[in-house]
This record gives structure tokens, C-alpha cells and sequence, in this order.
């Protein structure tokens, strides 16, 4: 296992963070979360279209309510920039097994909107996946096995079958430590999940030694599928790093291409990291500084890019580049 310490780690000079960051902030939402985060955005019947994470407490106190009260929030935009926070959270979960829902990410397929999602249960943490035509109301189609989260799903079928990439999240086998990777699998129905493979291991990643795992669902290109991922960095000696007592985890952008028709081989992959912890609304004043946690992610008829992520697990952000110059942040020789 990769037990060095890491040093410091830099965006891409591709990338620019839009200057009305954050976008989205506790404030901006009327009904009083202490975080807001980890968005799912995609653009859906002419609209963009935003599905995020509440989680409660007092930023002043350093406090946080506890896990129930999670739920998701929604907001709509006509530029992708300035949005309209609806009213009340969009979608609650818990009952006698679940906890909580959380960090959604939304694809649309066809007509409809697809929105994978973490849920805490009383044996498990579970990845599933709902369909919604309103974002009012969401039918789960399936919930994995524990333990497993982070779910994507590919914006179409791929040789007649839906695809996701996911990152279980194995203990025992792994040395009894976070060593979590990236992986994917497909399914004829949403529902039934199968031939399951690994894609990218944390080892294989230079700038983490902790995790890896998907990031905001892929996007189509010429070249193959644009795919954004996360890629964690352990540092012992961090200690206090936001409200909790101690956070000792960096949480870095990637960015990789995958073939189009077997997105299981991967074209080209960014050497280096496309975003990483440098704004003070990303290193600073949040639940948990140093993250940056990509979740959806846009691509314009004019080529730009829009990259929408979570910042200190406490505000939503966005960042944009160029199609080409993340093609070539792949491709380009030194790439791993």
C-alpha cells in the first residue's frame, strides 16, 4: 500500500472557476441547511437543472444535526449559473432500515431523468438508482448490495446495455483501511447488475493513496467518454481541517477518456490532477477543507464544459474549460 505523503497538488491551468463562486450556498436556500453540496446537474426539457445535498447543523458551533435529517434539495437555472432554489427539499428518505438519501447525480436517457444516489440503512450503505419526470417524486428501480455508493450511470446504452461506474467500498479485504477503486458494471434493465470490473485502481493514481472512485456521470465526444473522477489523499499529520475534529483527507478532480463503444479501456487519463483545493471556499471555513468533489458535468454546443463540484463538503461550485483542452489533458503524451 501507498502510505507517502503526498505534496502539493494544482488545477490544470485549463480550468477556470467561474467568479460568482460558489453558485450555491446555504444561504441561498430558504429553508435553513448549514451545507449545501455534492450536486448532481444536468440540463433536462430546456432547463438546467440541479438536484443537491442538505445536511444541517450550526456552522457557527462547528455542529451537525444527525444523519436523518439529510435530504436533497432542487434548483432550476436558464444560464447554469444563477439558480432558482425551490422552497422545500425535493426528496426525504428514512424509515425502520433507511437513514438517509444523499449525494445525488443525475443522466438523462431518452425522455427521462435518471438520478443515482447514496443511502445509509441500519445494514449497509447502499448505491441505487430512481427515475423522475418531476423531481417531485422518484421511483427506485434498484438498490445494490452494501457496501457500495458513488453511482453513475452513462447517458445511454453502450452494445445494448445500461452501464454504471460505482466504487465499492471493501474493508476486510483490503487490509482493514480505506483502499477503495473504481469500477463498472452494466445491466439489460436498470434493475440487474452484472459482469462487474475493475477500471482504475487507487494505486494506479499518483496523486491519491486512499481512494478513487466516479465523479460527475461521463459525457459523449468524438474521441470517447469524458469522465471526471475523485481521487483521495491521506495525510496523518492534518489534523483539525474544518469542523470536525480532525479531517486528515485531501479530495482532488481527475479527468480520463474512455473508449466509446468498450468504456471499460481506458484511451488516456490526465497525469495530474484537473482540479484541486485552492479557493479559500475550498480550503477553508467548510465542514471538511481541501475537498473538491466533482458531480456533473455539461457539455455545450459552443464546446465549453461545465463542471459542477462540491467544495469543503459546505457550498456548490462551478468550473469550466474547453472540450479540446480536456480532450488533450487525456491524450497528451505523459498522461498515464
Amino acid at each position: 500500500m501507498n502510505d507517502l505523503t503526498i505534496g502539493t497538488l494544482t488545477s490544470s491551468p485549463v480550468m477556470v472557476r467561474h467568479p460568482l463562486n460558489p453558485i450555491l450556498k446555504p444561504v441561498d436556500v430558504p429553508y435553513g441547511p448549514a451545507m449545501v453540496f455534492n450536486a448532481g446537474v444536468t440540463k433536462f426539457k430546456g432547463r438546467y437543472v440541479m438536484v443537491f445535498r442538505n445536511d444541517y447543523g450550526d456552522q457557527s458551533k462547528g455542529i451537525v444535526a444527525p444523519h436523518h435529517t439529510t435530504n436533497l434539495g432542487l434548483a432550476f437555472s436558464d444560464d447554469g449559473v444563477s439558480w432558482e432554489v425551490q422552497p422545500e427539499p425535493c426528496w426525504s428518505w428514512h424509515d425502520e432500515e433507511v437513514v438517509r438519501v444523499y449525494d445525488p447525480r443525475l443522466t438523462v436517457i431518452g425522455e427521462r431523468c435518471y438520478l443515482c444516489f447514496a443511502v445509509d440503512t441500519l445494514h449497509g450503505l447502499r448505491g441505487g438508482i430512481a427515475v423522475t419526470d418531476d423531481f417531485r417524486s422518484f421511483e427506485v428501480l434498484s438498490l445494490s448490495l452494501p457496501d457500495n455508493r458513488n453511482m453513475v450511470l452513462f447517458p445511454e446504452k453502450i452494445g445494448g446495455k445500461y452501464v454504471r461506474l460505482e466504487r465499492p467500498l471493501p474493508v476486510y479485504s483490503r487490509g482493514g483501511l480505506d483502499r477503495f477503486d473504481m469500477w463498472m458494471s452494466d445491466s439489460p434493465d436498470l434493475k440487474y447488475w452484472g459482469s462487474h470490473k475493475l477500471l482504475l485502481a487507487v494505486e494506479n493514481v499518483a496523486y491519491a493513496n486512499d481512494k478513487v472512485g466516479p465523479g460527475a456521470p461521463p459525457v459523449k465526444t468524438d474521441k470517447g467518454w469524458l469522465t471526471t473522477f475523485h481521487a483521495v489523499d491521506l495525510d496523518r499529520s492534518r489534523g483539525k481541517n474544518g469542523w470536525e475534529d480532525s479531517w486528515k483527507k485531501r479530495y482532488t478532480a481527475g479527468i480520463m477518456l474512455l473508449d466509446l463503444e468498450d468504456p471499460g479501456r481506458i484511451i488516456g487519463r490526465a497525469a495530474a490532477p484537473m482540479l484541486a483545493p485552492e479557493a479559500l471556499y475550498e480550503t477553508s471555513g467548510g465542514f471538511r477543507n481541501d475537498v473538491i468533489f466533482p458531480g456533473g458535468m455539461i457539455l455545450e454546443d459552443s464546446g465549453e464544459v461545465k463542471i459542477y463540484y462540491g467544495a469543503a463538503d459546505t457550498v456548490e461550485c462551478l468550473a469550466t474549460a474547453h472540450v479540446d483542452d480536456l480532450l488533450r489533458l487525456c491524450l497528451e503524451k505523459g498522461t498515464e
